[in-house]
C-alpha cells in the first residue's frame, strides 16, 4: 500500500497538472483564479496587440493581458485540446477580439481540460468567480464536463453593500461571487448541508412547546392515500374529563368506563395510517402522539430533531473575512473557512483528495487539512507558498499531516536559474523564495521599485510585549560594499535591531569588514546574548542549514498567525459569524 504525502507545489499549475498529477487522481477540485474583476469592462475588453511583453502573474496581481505566450495557448487548445473546447474558443475570439478576457479564457480553457483530467469520475468541481466572467467560465465548463454533468451557480453574499453608483459606475452594488459546481459523470460524492431554519418559519411552523420539557415541536399527519402493509387498523383512544385524548394501547375497554369517552379511528375518507400498528404503539409509549379535538392522533415532530433546511443555491450566511478578523491574514482574496468547510464536506469524504490548483493563501487547503482530507495545492509565487506553510504548522501545530513542498530551488544552480528567470516575474518570486529561508515577510506584496528593504523578521526578546524589527536585504547579482553601507543606514533610518544581506554570490572581504564594523546588537532582556549586527548569509549557506544570529526569547512573530484549530473540529454551528 502506498503511503499519501500531501503535496504543495510551486510553479505555473498548468505544468504541474501535466508533469505531476495522474488521470483520475482527485476527488475534489475547488480553484478560485486570479481575475482583475475591479478593471471596468472598456479596459477588460479593449483590443490588445500580440506584441506586448509576457504576461506577469504575480502576488496580489490578478491581471490577465493578451500576449504572444496567449496567442501560442490558443492555437494550442485549438490544434490539441479537445474539440468541443477548441470550437467554443475559436466562436468566443471571433466575438470577444483579442483582449485581456480572451487571454484569461483562453488560459482557463487549458487548465480546465487538464482538470477534468485529473478529477474522478465520482469527482466535483467549483469553480469560483466573480459574475464579469462567470457565464464564459460556465460555457467552457460546459464543453469540456458537458451541460449534462452541470449541477448548480451557487451565488455566495460575499457583502453587504457596494456603492458601484458612488464611483461613478451607475449600476447596481455588486455584493455576490458566483460558484460552478460541476460533476465529471451523472454519479457523484453528495452529503446533503443543511442550514437553520429562519425564525419566522420557527415560530409558524413550530409554534406548540412541550410543558415538561420546553421544546418545540409541530404536529404532522400521520394519514397516508395509499396502503401499504399494516396500515389498516382502527386505533382506540380514551378521553377524560379534563378533556385530554390518550391512546387505549391494551384495548381493555370494551365498552365505556364511567368518566372516559371512547372513539375509534379507523382509516377514512380513502385515507389510511402511514405506519404500521406496531410502530404507531411505540410513538404512543414515547409520547411522539398529541391528539387533536376530534381524538385524531398527530405525531410530534421536535424542532431541534430536524437537520434543517438543504442547503439551496444561495448562501447568505457566510459572511466575508474583514481586515480586522483574526482569521485574516492580510491575503486581499481570502476566502472564509467556512465557504470552503460547505464545499469540502458537501462532495467529500474522509481519506478524499482535494486539488486547489490556485492556492493563495491556503484556506481550501488547511480546511481539508482540518477535515482529515488529503490535498494538492499549487501556487505560482513563493509569497502565497510560504505563507501557506506558515499557516499550516500555525494553525494544526504538532497534528500537521506530512507535507512535501515540490518546485523550490534546492542548491545554488537552481536558485540561480530562478533568479534569471524572466517568466513570471522571476527576480522577485527569488526574492520571495530568498526571504522564505530566513522566514521573513516581504516588505511589499507587489512588483515595484527597489526600496532597498526586501523584508523583514519580527522578534522578541523581552516581557515588553513589543516586537524588534530585523530588516532584510537580498540580491541576486553583482555584490559591493557599498549595499553593506546601504543597509547600515536603513537599519538606523527605521530603527531596526539587525540588518540581514541575503546574497546568492559570494560576498568581497570589504563587505565582510563593512558589516563586522557594524558591531553587536545585545538583547537587554537576555544576558550575554550578543548578535552581529549585520549578519551576510549566502544561498549556499542557507541551504546548507545555517540560520541568522537572533535572539529568540520567543516563537518570530512575522507572519499573522492563523488561530490554532484541531483537525475535525467543525464550523457549521459558527457559519456567518
Amino acid at each position: 500500500m502506498t503511503t499519501w504525502t500531501n503535496q504543495l507545489y510551486f510553479g505555473d499549475n498548468l505544468s504541474v497538472l501535466r508533469e505531476h498529477i495522474a488521470d483520475e487522481s482527485v476527488d475534489l477540485i475547488y480553484l478560485d483564479p486570479p481575475f482583475n474583476s475591479n478593471a471596468t469592462y472598456n479596459v477588460l475588453f479593449k483590443e490588445r496587440s500580440g506584441e506586448d511583453s509576457a504576461a506577469q502573474i504575480t502576488a496580489f496581481d490578478d491581471t490577465w493581458h493578451w500576449t504572444m505566450d496567449s496567442e501560442r495557448a490558443y492555437q494550442e487548445v485549438v490544434t490539441d485540446g479537445p474539440d468541443k473546447l477548441g470550437k467554443l474558443l475559436q466562436a468566443m475570439r471571433d466575438f470577444l477580439g483579442q483582449n485581456d478576457m480572451m487571454a484569461y479564457l483562453t488560459m482557463m480553457a487549458q487548465r480546465i481540460a487538464e482538470l477534468h483530467r485529473v478529477l474522478k469520475p465520482t469527482g466535483s468541481i467549483y469553480l469560483h468567480c466573480d459574475p464579469t466572467a462567470s457565464h464564459y467560465l460556465k460555457l467552457l465548463l460546459d464543453s469540456v464536463f458537458g451541460p449534462a454533468n452541470y449541477r448548480t451557480e451557487i451565488t455566495w453574499k460575499r457583502t453587504s453593500a457596494h456603492n458601484d453608483t458612488k464611483q461613478g459606475r451607475r449600476q447596481h452594488g455588486r455584493i455576490h461571487d458566483v460558484i460552478l459546481f460541476f460533476t465529471k459523470t451523472n454519479e457523484w460524492v453528495w452529503n446533503p448541508e443543511y442550514t437553520e431554519y429562519e425564525q419566522e418559519y420557527v415560530e409558524s411552523n413550530y409554534n406548540l412547546i412541550e410543558l415538561e420539557t420546553g421544546r418545540r415541536y409541530a404536529k404532522e399527519n400521520l394519514t397516508a392515500a395509499k396502503p401499504g402493509g399494516d396500515t389498516s387498523y382502527e386505533w382506540r383512544v380514551k378521553r377524560p374529563n379534563n378533556g385530554e385524548w390518550e391512546a387505549d394501547l391494551d384495548n381493555e375497554w370494551v365498552s365505556p368506563q364511567e368518566g372516559w369517552e371512547y372513539k375509534g379511528i379507523p382509516p377514512y375518507r380513502g385515507r389510511y395510517w402511514a405506519y404500521s400498528q406496531e410502530n404507531m404503539r411505540q410513538f404512543a409509549v414515547e409520547g411522539r402522539l398529541a391528539y387533536s379535538r376530534s381524538g385524531m392522533p398527530r405525531y410530534k415532530q421536535y424542532l431541534d430533531e430536524m437537520p434543517g433546511v438543504a442547503l439551496q443555491d444561495l448562501w447568505t450566511d457566510i459572511s466575508p473575512l474583514t481586515a480586522r478578523s483574526k482569521k485574516s491574514l492580510g491575503f486581499r482574496t481570502q476566502k472564509p473557512d467556512g465557504l470552503l468547510e460547505r464545499i469540502i464536506r458537501s462532495s467529500t469524504n474522509e481519506g478524499d483528495v482535494l486539488l486547489d490548483p490556485f492556492c493563495g493563501c491556503g484556506t481550501a487547503i488547511a480546511m481539508a487539512e482540518g477535515l482529515n482530507r488529503r490535498w494538492i495545492g499549487i501556487d505560482i509565487t513563493h509569497l502565497a507558498v510560504s505563507l501557506m506553510k506558515h499557516r499550516l504548522h500555525d494553525t494544526f501545530g504538532s497534528e500537521l499531516s506530512e507535507y512535501s513542498v515540490i518546485g523550490l530551488p534546492e542548491d545554488v544552480e537552481s536558485a540561480r536559474a530562478l533568479a534569471t528567470e524572466s517568466e513570471h516575474d522571476g527576480r522577485y518570486q527569488f526574492e520571495y523564495w530568498a526571504l522564505g529561508l530566513v522566514d521573513a515577510r516581504p516588505a511589499t506584496g507587489k512588483k515595484g521599485a527597489d526600496s532597498g528593504v526586501d523584508g523583514y523578521i519580527n522578534f522578541f526578546d523581552d516581557n515588553s510585549g513589543k516586537a524588534k524589527r530585523i530588516i532584510v536585504q537580498v540580491k541576486s547579482g553583482h555584490v559591493n560594499r557599498g549595499m553593506i553601507a546601504t543597509l547600515k543606514g536603513d537599519i538606523d533610518a527605521q530603527g531596526a535591531a539587525i540588518g540581514i544581506f541575503i546574497t546568492l554570490e559570494e560576498p568581497t572581504k570589504p563587505m565582510q569588514q563593512a558589516a563586522i564594523s557594524a558591531g553587536f546588537y545585545e538583547s537587554e532582556g537576555l544576558s550575554n546574548n550578543k548578535h552581529p549586527k549585520v549578519q551576510i548569509l549566502t544561498v549556499e549557506q542557507l541551504l546548507s542549514g545555517e540560520e541568522p544570529q537572533y535572539p529568540r526569547f520567543a516563537t518570530p512573530q512575522t507572519f499573522r498567525r492563523a488561530p490554532r484549530r484541531r483537525r475535525q473540529e467543525g464550523l457549521q454551528q459558527s457559519l456567518g459569524t
